[in-house]
């Protein structure tokens, strides 16, 4: 996801959004350590989006 499509998002959208990823991530997690997963660059994608997503919540938190 790029930043901008991030800030787009309120942060009920943005919680989602993260469960979403994180659920994803460990899936992909459990294939890689099982062998399965050919690319691991799905994994390092997922965690930047993430903390993208994180990064953004503050953002709008401390913005009020």
């Amino acid at each position: 996801m790029k930043i901008s499509e991030i800030r787009g998002l309120g942060i009920a959208e943005l919680q989602i959004k993260k469960s979403e990823l994180a659920e994803e991530l460990f899936r992909l997690k459990i294939r890689h350590a099982g062998g399965q997963l050919e690319s691991t660059t799905g994994l390092g994608r997922l965690r930047k989006d993430i903390a993208r997503i994180k990064t953004v919540m503050k953002e709008k938190e401390a913005a009020g």
